[in-house]
């Protein structure tokens, strides 16, 4: 009785435990199975569903609602877009399949069945660059409730959240932008080309517009953001964990852009381009990176580049001798106080972009001073003991030749020059004989 009554136990114990382990195992399978992954950085956050980019927000913002990308082909094979039918008409896409690929300290890349890509840069600006690959796409971003957009060019399109938070939608190379019939925005890329999202939650200037202007003209092929990071043990101090990281854009399948070096107060790139004309590298510096505030020095392939004083004058130094470049400031007087810096390098292919703080410079030229004093110091005190040391000797050569001099008189015996102690015996045995025969 006693083993039956132990037997029916076990199989109650059983039966109470096993439903909520199997539910928890199914639990946890269904949470690896939900369609969607999640990114969150320190300046963008979004989620990649099976054929949108959903959610995608810069600093807590929500900039646009849900992102697609599909081949103009299968859009306009589908009767989801008629050809030669206005771009507006195009409010709603499938979208090819998607799937998050590999993330690194500053980008999250979700990869598209075919050849288009997606790319958030963990930025200031919170870039997202839809790129179209070897074939033509469309794109289509829907807006959060309560944002407006406004075309201000084929090649352009702001928007404004309910918030107030300024962006732009962009088109580098080949290609429109719209504001489509559901008020939301419809683009068409060429191959190679590009959808830009820009974003500016400190608000957007003149600079800015600038810059924009640069990318859509073509005039500029590359962004870098240089920035200080924090990392995640809060066990160490915040100046401890602190590093620089570099975020590189490129806007064009000729034009790369790697860091090389980054130390304290200075930064190297790499920049390089399958053609030998030159463009316009875009850079964000921190102000905790690089101190700009005292100014920086740029320099291309170790030569100084020369600080121009316009636009005009930036443009015109591709193609030139002589590679220029332009300071502004950007942000605020806060911790992420930031300054662009554009350099124009005047020609390619493989160029080295470097950027350094005066202040550090000034350091440097002042330690090279205070080495360089020391050293002089140094070789006027060995000079002094070379002296010192050469005028005993000679003090002693003399004092020696005048010991030298002084023995030869005493030699002479009698002391009258030219006379020897042979000369002066001969002399007395002389005077002898002579005495003698007298």
């Amino acid at each position: 009785m006693k083993r039956v009554a132990t037997a029916l136990l076990v199989l109650v114990v059983t039966a109470s435990i096993a439903p909520s382990a199997v539910a928890g195992t199914t639990a946890s399978k269904m949470t690896k199975q939900t369609p969607g992954e999640a990114y969150a950085g320190t300046h963008v956050s979004f989620d990649a569903e099976s054929k949108a980019v959903t959610d995608y927000a810069v600093h807590g913002e929500t900039m646009l609602d849900s992102v697609r990308v599909q081949s103009a082909s299968e859009v306009e094979d589908g009767g989801l877009a008629d050809i030669g039918a206005s771009l507006s008409a195009v409010t709603e896409i499938e979208g090819a399949g998607l799937s998050l690929g590999a993330t690194t300290t500053t980008e999250a890349r979700v990869s598209a069945e075919g050849s288009a890509t997606i790319t958030a840069h963990d930025n200031g600006h919170g870039v997202l660059v839809v790129a179209a690959g070897d074939q033509s796409d469309y794109v289509v971003a829907d807006l959060p409730s309560g944002a407006e957009a406004s075309a201000e060019s084929d090649a352009q399109v702001a928007v404004t959240t309910e918030n107030g938070t300024e962006g732009t939608l962009l088109v580098v190379g080949e290609g429109n932008v719209t504001v489509n019939d559901e008020d939301d925005v419809t683009a068409r890329l060429g191959d190679d080309a590009r959808l830009v999202l820009r974003s500016y939650p400190e608000g957007k200037d003149d600079g800015d517009e600038k810059q924009e202007d640069l990318l859509v003209q073509g005039e500029a092929k590359a962004e870098a953001y240089v920035m200080v990071e924090n990392g995640s043990d809060a066990s160490e101090s915040a100046d401890d964990d602190e590093r620089v990281v570099v975020d590189t854009i490129s806007y064009g399948e000729n034009t790369t852009v790697e860091t090389t070096e980054s130390a304290e107060d200075e930064v190297t790139l790499a920049v390089n381009r399958t053609t030998h004309e030159g463009t316009i590298l875009v850079t964000s510096v921190s102000e905790q990176a690089l101190n700009a505030t005292e100014g920086l020095e740029v320099a291309v392939d170790g030569e100084s580049a020369v600080e121009a004083r316009t636009y005009s004058q930036l443009r015109s130094a591709v193609g030139s001798d002589q590679s220029r470049y332009v300071v502004e400031s950007a942000g605020s007087a806060s911790a992420s106080a930031s300054a662009d810096v554009l350099i124009a390098v005047n020609h390619f292919s493989e160029r080295t972009v470097s950027m350094r703080s005066a202040s550090a410079s000034e350091t440097t030229t002042q330690a090279d001073d205070t080495t360089a004093g020391e050293s002089d110091q140094t070789t006027q005190s060995g000079a002094s003991s070379e002296t010192t040391q050469a005028g005993a000797s000679d003090e002693t050569t003399s004092e020696s030749a005048e010991t030298s001099v002084v023995d030869d008189e005493t030699d002479n015996g009698a002391g009258v020059p030219g006379f020897t102690v042979t000369a002066t015996v001969v002399a007395l045995l002389g005077a002898a004989l002579l005495a003698r025969r007298r």
